[in-house]
């Protein structure tokens, strides 16, 4: 069994949790999961089976995510799993007020993580350093935003703001909440998050880990092939001969000409429809040249 599972994270659930659990229900040994869900957090977890682990690492960064911010407060972790830091009722806020501030959380920006998260400083975890009562500063890194809309607002002395936000790998909505309390200055925090959209997977397509299991036992799951998730990457067909030589690490001159940058990961197929894997172009001194970056298929 190779491919891929869209699944439906549960609450509670690590992403670590979720991984093991399919790994139990499908008796594979190489199961791998794809941007990390805070175990608060429910929704699209792109979760790869078999060689197709390899693969993770090309999947499409954008995501997309429902979340619910409460204002007027602020807590350890920027969600509602940690302690309460802050609390002051701000009923005269204003929804208006709210998507002023809003506007300068999309485009390029620059954020600070979490200091509960799964982040590495100096070889340890944000939130172990975090747990120990090490005080540490995190550094801050430039995300994008590509869009934020006002769903809902639920207004009183701790008013709520469902959003959904379309944003670049790497990106904190626990951040975005604290950040976007920090600069109305009545504190803010998450309240809940559900990701609906990773990597090209949809949260109307997933599958929980009990639809799984039943699908599993009547015989009728059938992993997402590869092909169904890279379609973002430039194809590259090769003959049935050449195929073969790619597959066994030769590099092969390409005179044939991409709208790519070398180096840009390439799907390479045999002609056929085969999947053999990914490649990349580079420039030698006369010609370009496709090498294999990630065998797939063997042949």
């Amino acid at each position: 069994m190779q491919g891929f599972l869209n699944l439906n994270k549960p609450v509670g659930f690590t992403s670590h949790d979720c991984v093991a659990r399919v790994r139990r229900l499908t008796q594979l040994k190489r199961v791998g999961h794809g941007g990390t869900l805070d175990p608060a957090a429910t929704g699209v977890l792109p979760i790869a089976l078999g060689k197709a682990t390899r693969l993770l690492q090309f999947l499409q960064p954008d995501k997309a995510y429902k979340a619910t911010i409460q204002l007027g407060i602020t807590t350890t972790t920027d969600d509602l799993e940690g302690e309460i830091i802050t609390s002051q009722p701000v009923s005269e806020l204003s929804l208006e007020a709210v998507k002023a501030a809003l506007k300068s959380f999309e485009g390029t920006i620059e954020q600070i993580p979490p200091s509960y998260s799964a982040i590495q400083v100096q070889g340890k975890r944000l939130y172990d350093l975090a747990r120990s009562g090490k005080k540490i500063e995190v550094p801050a890194r430039i995300v994008e935003v590509f869009k934020i809309e006002v769903l809902d607002w639920q207004p009183g002395d701790f008013p709520k703001l469902d959003v959904a936000i379309a944003c670049g790998a790497g990106t904190y909505i626990r951040a975005i909440a604290r950040d976007l309390g920090a600069a109305l200055k009545i504190g803010g925090t998450l309240a809940a998050l559900t990701r609906t959209t990773s990597s090209g997977f949809q949260l109307a397509d997933s599958l929980t880990l009990e639809q799984l299991e039943a699908d599993l036992q009547q015989g009728i799951f059938n992993p997402i092939p590869p092909a169904a998730t890279l379609e973002h990457l430039p194809i590259v067909t090769l003959s049935a001969t050449i195929a073969q030589r790619w597959c066994q690490g030769q590099r092969i001159p390409w005179n044939d000409t991409l709208d790519n940058s070398p180096n840009t990961p390439l799907q390479i197929y045999q002609e056929g429809g085969i999947f053999l894997g990914i490649g990349h172009l580079v420039n030698s001194d006369t010609e370009q040249i496709l090498i294999p970056q990630m065998v797939f298929e063997p042949m």
